[in-house]
């Protein structure tokens, strides 16, 4: 038997190895239990593949990005088993991997209920005891066809092969090249199991598969079309250890406490009127106090940056959708036409930028302007689909803190500079301090304007963003169709990942709308246009604070920032002298008045995750003098009046927590 040399990968560490022709990848790593599958020449294998003369080999952990995913896919694979086990009239839709988890669609006669669940997650125990062995097998279409004949919706994705969406999840099942079924066999028989149409890899048996739990179900389109038939899909979660799962469930936990859908109903901030609409949401009076304090020092950060306030309405003709782009670009996110003035489409704009360019080309411009910077508390609408609407995170009317910069060439750099900078300090000012940065490139398939000019731009937004200092991340692929973008994305207390603020750079729309300026020689010049929404929209952001905070904001945000509590009816009139002194001190301060018991009180406005209380008793009027009571309860007695007050006013005035 000859030889085949191969060279083993491991980070910067290369190992030549000579071994016996039909060596797999498994006996390549035999005793490394974390190895699920091996990378070569950029495509993943299975550890049953056997490696050829010459091949470079990475070996992938479990533990590592495509690891997890090859794990949680495997495990929709069991669970899918599972289902069709205990429900055998079930066909099978499409069960992709997805952050921290999968799911899989099922067409089942009535939707699974929660003890459906318990059952599936004790059949899929069984089958991972078993030790079944992942098999990959190649076949026909025709093969496939005639061995998936009662799976209409496998069917269905045999015709997509090379054309499978990744946005569906169709591209697991089904790629450009050959056609792939797994086997799930019988580890003592090698009797087949069960089956399924996909590509792989997977882990070699189900007996790998170390911790898991099946979440929930919900109802979902296949392929996510609203043309398509309503399926039944279970969401589950996988991980390389029982501790790590364990880990999981509790930041979920710690996150469903924090959901901001969950406090803005218990702290009376917002809701989302069904009269109203699906993704469309009022703020109540607590809110609407934190959203201006929100939107007040945003505004005077911007007035001190130079910023200049514009106010545009919120629909235009059509025409003007076409001059941008948008309707060749962004139709699909965009609310239907009205049709008014004798059969003109007018639409709800979706974007601020092309108004704010009909503001800049309204008279002649000179150099001497530039850099004008255009800022607009600006409301929008897009037409979400309604399975991705998500309270205030992902809504269909929203207002952007929408700026639009129009700079020469020569100051674009400085500017882009400037910019990030501002809007990381600003971040930094409402409590957010942990970031990193995403370089957004072109979408080969969907990008106006030359290679020149979008190399131009890319190159000098990775120079700005270099100069941060932070973590850079690239995106290929993910920019507008106008132009590259840096996002900010930022991680909240329990270390989550939200994208924050875009900054894009932009040559083609002011070629698209015609903008000019007068140069110092008398020339007429292009303007380059910045695009930057340092929030992304006032609804989203005031949802990522709610979560990042737990409700719990500090002072300065907080729509009542202390409450007295008067220990009887007789120290009423002492705490509302005192109310009246905050208030003209600037500060948001109550009186409970109430026929309350005192204790009641407190557990009320510790409930309502008030920063202060301040308790006046017999004691504290002899001697001139309040109680502080902290949120996590602790006590500060006996403190001066005019003192307390100052306290107030310094942790507000410093944005600081309590």
């Amino acid at each position: 038997m000859s030889d085949v040399r191969v060279i083993i990968h491991r980070d910067s560490e290369r190992e030549e190895r000579v071994v016996t022709t039909g060596t797999t990848a498994a006996e390549l790593f035999s005793g490394e239990r974390t190895i699920v599958a091996v990378r070569i020449a950029g495509e993943l294998k299975d550890l049953a593949y056997a490696v050829a003369d010459g091949e470079e080999i990475e070996p992938v952990e479990i533990s590592s990005k495509d690891g997890l995913d090859i794990l949680r896919h495997s495990t929709a694979h069991v669970m899918a088993q599972a289902v069709q086990e205990l429900y055998p009239e079930a066909k099978l839709g499409i069960g992709p991997p997805v952050k921290d988890g999968f799911y899989y669609d099922f067409d089942v006669e009535k939707p699974f209920h929660p003890d459906d669940l318990k059952a599936i997650e004790k059949k899929m125990q069984e089958i991972i005891k078993r030790g079944q062995k992942f098999s990959r097998r190649v076949v026909t279409d025709e093969a496939a066809r005639e061995e998936l004949a009662d799976e209409p919706y496998k069917l269905e994705l045999i015709g997509l092969k090379g054309s499978a969406s990744h946005a569906d999840g169709a591209d697991v099942e089904v790629g450009a090249g050959e056609l792939t079924i797994y086997d799930n066999l019988d580890a003592k028989t090698g009797e087949l199991c069960w089956k399924d149409l996909c590509r792989g890899p997977h882990l070699p048996t189900t007996r790998i598969i170390p911790a898991f739990k099946l979440m929930r179900n919900a109802a979902a389109y296949w392929r996510g079309s609203e043309k398509n038939p309503m399926l039944q899909r279970i969401y589950g979660t996988a991980w390389p250890s029982k501790d790590e799962l364990k880990a999981h469930l509790e930041f979920l936990a710690e996150a469903e406490k924090r959901d901001h859908r969950k406090l803005g109903s218990e702290l009376d901030l917002f809701s989302i009127p069904e009269d109203i609409g699906s993704g469309l949401a009022v703020f109540h009076p607590r809110g609407g106090i934190i959203r201006r304090v929100m939107e007040d020092y945003s505004r005077r950060r911007h007035e001190e940056e130079g910023y200049e306030f514009v106010y545009t309405p919120h629909a235009t003709k059509g025409k003007l959708f076409e001059t941008s782009g948008h309707l060749d670009w962004y139709a699909d996110g965009m609310y239907p036409p009205m049709q008014l003035d004798e059969g003109i489409d007018y639409y709800l704009k979706p974007m601020n930028c092309p108004m704010h360019n009909l503001i800049f080309d309204a008279r002649g411009r000179s150099y001497r302007e530039l850099p004008l910077r255009m800022f607009e508390f600006g409301t929008v609408y897009r037409y979400e689909k309604s399975g991705v609407v998500h309270g205030l995170t992902r809504a269909r009317g929203f207002t952007q803190d929408d700026a639009h910069i129009y700079c020469t060439r020569e100051q674009m750099a400085e500017e882009l500079d400037k910019t990030l900078t501002f809007v990381l300090n600003l971040l930094r000012d409402y409590g957010l301090n942990d970031f990193y940065l995403e370089l957004s490139t072109k979408d080969p398939e969907k990008f106006v304007g030359s290679d020149d000019v979008w190399e131009e731009a890319t190159e000098t937004l990775r120079t700005v963003a270099e100069k941060q200092g932070l973590e850079l991340v690239a995106d290929p692929g993910g920019a507008a169709f106008y132009g590259p973008k840096i996002s900010v994305q930022a991680k909240d207390a329990i270390g989550r990942t939200w994208q924050m603020s875009t900054i894009q750079l932009d040559f083609n729309l002011p070629e698209r709308f015609d903008l000019e300026y007068t140069a110092a020689d008398g020339t007429k010049q292009r303007p380059v246009m910045i695009h930057r929404a340092l929030f992304g929209s006032i609804e989203r952001f005031f949802a990522v604070l709610l979560e990042h905070y737990a409700g719990a904001f500090p002072a300065w945000l907080a729509p009542v920032q202390a409450v007295g509590i008067p220990v009887g009816d007789a120290h009423v009139r002492y705490l509302q002298e005192f109310a009246s002194e905050a208030k003209r001190k600037g500060l948001r301060m109550q009186v409970d008045a109430s026929s309350d018991r005192m204790q009641k009180k407190i557990r009320n406005h510790q409930k309502a995750k008030v920063p202060f209380m301040i308790i006046v008793g017999d004691d504290d009027m002899t001697a001139g003098t309040v109680s502080f009571r902290y949120r996590d309860g602790s006590q500060e007695n006996g403190v001066p009046r005019d003192q307390a007050l100052a306290k107030l006013v310094d942790v507000v005035e410093r944005r600081v927590q309590v």
